[in-house]
């Protein structure tokens, strides 16, 4: 009998709980409606800015690309890449690459970085969707293989996704953000 009181009491006091926390959210006066509608002005100009910003950047031909996690295709293993030195720098006249890519025509793929200053690309171009800006380039990076660099770059978030794809090895796809230089 003991337990049935608990529980109804219990279940009484979270009613009542539940109730004074359902009011407090309905609270309808004019002032916190008016700081409502402030900070969601507030925050869809920060969000507006930060896509210019972004759209800014990818125009100028100046941004850098800090990945976080990449993968082999079509369903290799998702690696978090933690060293802080992994980036790609696109500037107006050379791309600095510094990336992880695992290469090999079978398994196991061998882990190779790729670690070069490209003075000139080839084909550059970055065409705006819905969604932000791809750019793509290619580049034999000092050896007989061409490699085609391909961003989606999300211009809501600032997230990128990069694949780097040859004729001879299985395209590494990678996940990371852009930020400007």
């Amino acid at each position: 009998m003991k337990r049935i009181l608990l529980s109804a009491l219990a279940m009484g006091v979270i009613l009542m709980a539940g109730y004074a926390f359902i009011n407090a959210e309905s609270d309808t006066s004019p002032e916190r409606k008016a700081q409502q509608e402030a900070r969601q002005q507030r925050r869809a100009e920060r969000l507006a800015a930060y896509e210019r910003h972004i759209d800014s950047i990818v125009l100028s031909h100046n941004f850098r690309f800090v990945p976080q996690t990449m993968q082999q295709l079509p369903a290799g293993m998702m690696r978090n890449l933690q060293n802080p030195n992994y980036e790609i720098i696109v500037w107006d006249n050379a791309v600095d690459v510094c990336i992880p890519f695992l290469k090999g025509y079978t398994p196991p793929y061998y882990p190779v970085i790729f670690n070069y200053v490209l003075p000139n690309v080839m084909g550059y171009t970055a065409e705006q969707t819905n969604n932000g800006w791809q750019v793509t380039f290619e580049s034999t990076m000092f050896s007989t293989t061409n490699y085609t660099f391909t961003f989606e770059i999300y211009s809501h978030y600032g997230g990128a996704m990069l694949t780097i794809s040859s004729p001879f090895y299985n395209s590494v796809q990678y996940t990371g953000n852009v930020m400007g230089i």
